[in-house]
């Protein structure tokens, strides 16, 4: 799990894992949880965007 947020902060935060993985244990969980919330929002308008098409 850790590593799939330190790739996601590389590739989208321009950040590098070393950085990611050196915060606190809260700053780690918060990056997580926005990761998160991000891939579900990113996820639910890719849905809404598929089905607009299919109209």
């Amino acid at each position: 799990m850790e590593a799939n947020i330190a790739y996601y902060c590389l590739h989208k935060l321009h950040k590098w894992p070393h950085e990611f993985l050196e915060l606190d244990i809260q700053e780690r969980a918060y990056v997580v949880a926005a990761v998160e919330m991000k891939l579900e929002k990113d996820r639910k308008e890719a849905k809404w965007l598929r089905r607009s098409k299919k109209k």
